[in-house]
């Protein structure tokens, strides 16, 4: 290698993939199983543990689309609710600009 020639740095992907199961997000999906296993053994009939199993399916099918969509959805909503006050997401010429927090120093 000359000092001409620029250094190859490999990047892999699997280091950069954000970290699902089920191809959903993480947190989301154990949330909605702590959920469905709730219902299931507070009810503790055949039916609560049959809406408990189709709340689980329903629930991990729409959560596969939003990983699918977008796997940091949860982290920028997050963000979202947290830099609302600071930045209304409205365009054009007559919006308005959002006016300095209270809690701003």
């Amino acid at each position: 290698m000359t000092a001409d020639t620029p250094r190859v740095v490999p990047i892999h992907q699997s280091a950069h993939r954000p970290a699902q199961i089920r191809g959903c997000d993480r947190v989301l999906i154990l949330t909605a199983l702590f959920a469905a296993f709730c219902l299931a053994f507070s009810l503790l009939t055949v039916w609560g543990f049959a809406v408990s199993a189709a709340l689980w399916f329903g629930v991990v099918a729409v959560l596969r689309r939003m990983g699918k969509a977008d796997p940091l959805l949860r982290q920028v909503y997050i963000r979202h609710l947290r830099y609302r006050e600071w930045y209304p997401a409205k365009s054009g010429v007559l919006s308005q600009l959002a006016g300095v927090p209270k809690g701003w120093r």
